[in-house]
C-alpha cells in the first residue's frame, strides 16, 4: 500500500485479462482476502481529515452560540449536544459523512450530495410518488431545490441560534419532510431515524428553550429520556439485525480489509482454508456473535446503572466498541456517526446516568418515540421490501437489499451522457488519478467486495442467469450507479432498484438487452430466503424467484462454471 496508489493484485493482471468471468472472480476474491480494497494511505487520510474538519465546525459553532471556556469546561452541556445533533445531521445531509470519499467509489469529486440536490434536473426518488400527490416525477425542480436549500438554511439558523427550542428545531424537521417526499435520498443520507428523531425530542424542551448556560438540571427529563430511548433503540436493533446467518461474512470482509491487518498469514487465518474455502473462519464468526452480545447486554447495562461501576465499564466498552468500528474503515465509512454515538454515549448515559429511557412523561413524545423506535423497525425488519434498512435500524450487518446493473458498453456511455449528475462515470473518475492497469484492479475489487458477502453468492449466480456471457457486459455495482445517478449512496439496495432504473430508462430509452439488473431483496427476519428477481430497463421483470439462504451457506463467492444457465437459483 501507498501513499498514493493502491495495493498491486496478487495475481498476474495479463492472464486475468484472459480468463473468462467465473474466473476472475475467483482470483478477485482471493486478492481480497490478500489486502481487501487496497486503498492507498491517502484515502484513510482523506477521512482523518474530514472528521477533524467536522469536530473543528462543531467547536466554532458552539463558541459561536456563547459559549466560554475551553471545550473541556462545556463539552457534556446541552447546548454543546443538541449542536452536535443538529450540526452531524446538517454534515450528512450535505453528503459530507457516510457514503463520501474514496471508499465509497466517490474519486471526483469526493463529496457530491450538496451539489446534486442543488441542481435542477437531477433524479429524484419520491419517497410515496403513488400515494401522495404532487410528489410524483424523477426529474428535480426549482422548488424540490427550494426547499432542499430550505433544510439548509433553517439548519443553518438553528446551528448559531443562541436558544435552541421548538421555534429553531420545527422549521428544519419540517422543510426536511417536505424535501424528502419529493427525494427520499435526503432523508436517508441526513441519518433522519437517528439525528432527525433526536431532533424531535428537542421540541418538548419548552418554550424557553435551551441557551448556553442551561445545565442539565434544567432541561425536562423528558427530553434526556427520549435522547436515550433512541440511542439504545439503535444498539438493541442494530443487535437484532445480527440474529441471521451474515454477520461473520461482513465481519470477515471487514477484517481483511482493516487498514491496520498488514499480516498476510493473519489475513488468510480470517477464512476457513485458504484458497479453496474462502468462508468466514473461526475469529470472523467468534467476533460477530460477541458484537451481538455486546450491543444487547452492554446497552442494557447503562440502562439499569445509576453512574457506578456498571456506568463506568459499560461506557468504556462501548467506546471500545465503536472505536474498532471506526478504524476498520468500513465501506460505507460511518465514521462521524460513530465518533457521535461514543460522544452521546458519554453524554446520555455518563453525565445523565440516573435517567431512565422510559421517563419520557408526554403521550405526544411516547407516541412519536413509538412509531420511530418500535413500529418502523418491525415493519422494516418483517417487510424489508418496504422500509429502508437504515429507519429500519437494520445497519452494518450484512443483510441488506442490493442489485448488480449489467450494461453493454454502449449503454454504459449512453447512461454517463444523457442522465445529469454531478459525478461521471467511476471509470472517468479514477483515470483523473491512476493508469488504466490499476483502475482495472480497482474495479475488480468491487464485485469482490460484494460476492465475498453471504447474499453475494447468489448475486454471482444471477449475473450467470442474467445474460448471455458477462464477459460482454460492463458490470457496476447498484451502489455506485446510485452514487452517480443521486449523488449518495450508502448500502441502501432500494436507491437503486426498479424506481432508479426506470428514472434513467426515462432519460436514456435503453432498448430490450441493453441493460439488465439483478435485484436481491434483505433476508425477512421471521423467514430464511431471499427474493430476487431479474429485471430489464426496457422489458420490465423477466425472471422472479425465491433462494434458501441455506444454500449460500455451503458455496464459494465465485459462481461454479459447471452451472448451466438454466441451473441457476
Amino acid at each position: 500500500m501507498g501513499l498514493m496508489s493502491p495495493e498491486q493484485p496478487h495475481y498476474d493482471l495479463a492472464e486475468f485479462r484472459t480468463l473468462p468471468y467465473h474466473d476472475r472472480v475467483r482470483l478477485a476474491c482471493l486478492d481480497w482476502v490478500h489486502c481487501g480494497f487496497g486503498a492507498p494511505t491517502s484515502a484513510y487520510l482523506f477521512y482523518l481529515l474530514k472528521i477533524g474538519l467536522w469536530i473543528g465546525g462543531w467547536i466554532l459553532i458552539v463558541r459561536a452560540s456563547g459559549m466560554s471556556g475551553g471545550v473541556a469546561d462545556w463539552w457534556t452541556t446541552p447546548m454543546a449536544f443538541v449542536k452536535a445533533i443538529a450540526w452531524t445531521m446538517l454534515w450528512e445531509g450535505m453528503g459530507f459523512g457516510c457514503g463520501s470519499g474514496p471508499l465509497t467509489g466517490r474519486y471526483w469529486p469526493p463529496v457530491a450530495g450538496l451539489g446534486h440536490w442543488l441542481r435542477p434536473g437531477t433524479i429524484t426518488l419520491p419517497a410515496f410518488p403513488d400515494r401522495l400527490p404532487f410528489t410524483a416525477g424523477s426529474r428535480r425542480t426549482v422548488v424540490d431545490v427550494a426547499l432542499y436549500a430550505g433544510y439548509l438554511g433553517t439548519g443553518a439558523a438553528l446551528l448559531f441560534a443562541d436558544r435552541v427550542g421548538p421555534a429553531t428545531v420545527l422549521p428544519v424537521l419540517v422543510l426536511l419532510a417536505l424535501a424528502s417526499l419529493r427525494d427520499k435520498t435526503v432523508f436517508l443520507a441526513s441519518r433522519g431515524e437517528h439525528y432527525a428523531t433526536t431532533l424531535a425530542v428537542v421540541v418538548f424542551v419548552g418554550s424557553a428553550g435551551i441557551a448556553a448556560d442551561t445545565t442539565w438540571a434544567q432541561v425536562p427529563v423528558g427530553v434526556i429520556a427520549g435522547a436515550k430511548a433512541v440511542q439504545v433503540a439503535i444498539w438493541w436493533w442494530a443487535a437484532t439485525s445480527k440474529l441471521n446467518h451474515h454477520f461473520p461474512y461482513v465481519v470477515g470482509v471487514m477484517l481483511t480489509n482493516h487498514p491496520l491487518n498488514r499480516f498476510p498469514t493473519l489475513r488468510r487465518r480470517l477464512v476457513r482454508a485458504y484458497p479453496h474455502d474462502l468462508r468466514p473462519g473461526t475469529v470472523p464468526r467468534v467476533l460477530a456473535h460477541g458484537g451481538t452480545v455486546i450491543e444487547y447486554v452492554v446497552p442494557l447495562t447503562l440502562v439499569l446503572s445509576d453512574g457506578g461501576v456498571g456506568t463506568i465499564v459499560g461506557l468504556g466498552i462501548m467506546v471500545a466498541f465503536h472505536a474498532w468500528i471506526f478504524s476498520s474503515f468500513a465501506l460505507g465509512v460511518p465514521q462521524e456517526w460513530n465518533v457521535l454515538f461514543v460522544y452521546s454515549a458519554l453524554v446520555l448515559f455518563g453525565t445523565n446516568a440516573e435517567v431512565e429511557p422510559w421517563q419520557l412523561g408526554s403521550p405526544l413524545l411516547w407516541a412519536i418515540l413509538l412509531l420511530a423506535l418500535v413500529v418502523v423497525p418491525v415493519v422494516g425488519n418483517l417487510r424489508p421490501d418496504k422500509v429502508s434498512f437504515l429507519p429500519s435500524m437494520r445497519y452494518y450487518a450484512g443483510n441488506w437489499a442490493t442489485t448488480t446493473w449489467l450494461f453493454t458498453p454502449e449503454a454504459l456511455a449512453r447512461f454517463d451522457r444523457e442522465v445529469p449528475k454531478v459525478a461521471d462515470e467511476l471509470l472517468t473518475q479514477l483515470r483523473r488519478f491512476y493508469d488504466d492497469d490499476a483502475n482495472e484492479v480497482s474495479l475488480s475489487r468491487v464485485p469482490a467486495f460484494r460476492a465475498m458477502h453471504l447474499h453475494g453468492r447468489l448475486v454471482q449466480r444471477l449475473i450467470c442467469r442474467a445474460v448471455e456471457d458477462p464477459d460482454d457486459r460492463v458490470i457496476r455495482e447498484g451502489e455506485l450507479v446510485a452514487g452517480m445517478a443521486l449523488g449518495w449512496n450508502f448500502g441502501d439496495g432500494h436507491l437503486h432498484d426498479e424506481q432508479l432504473l426506470d428514472a434513467v430508462q426515462e432519460r436514456c430509452g435503453f432498448a430490450p438487452g441493453e441493460l439488465r439488473i439483478v435485484a436481491i431483496e434483505s433476508q425477512p427476519i421471521t423467514r430464511a430466503t431471499w427474493s430476487w428477481r431479474i429485471v430489464d430497463a426496457a422489458d420490465g421483470v423477466l425472471l422472479r424467484g425465491t433462494a434458501p439462504v441455506t444454500d449460500a451457506l455451503e458455496q464459494q463467492p465465485w459462481p461454479d462454471p459447471i452451472q448451466g444457465r438454466d441451473e441457476a437459483p
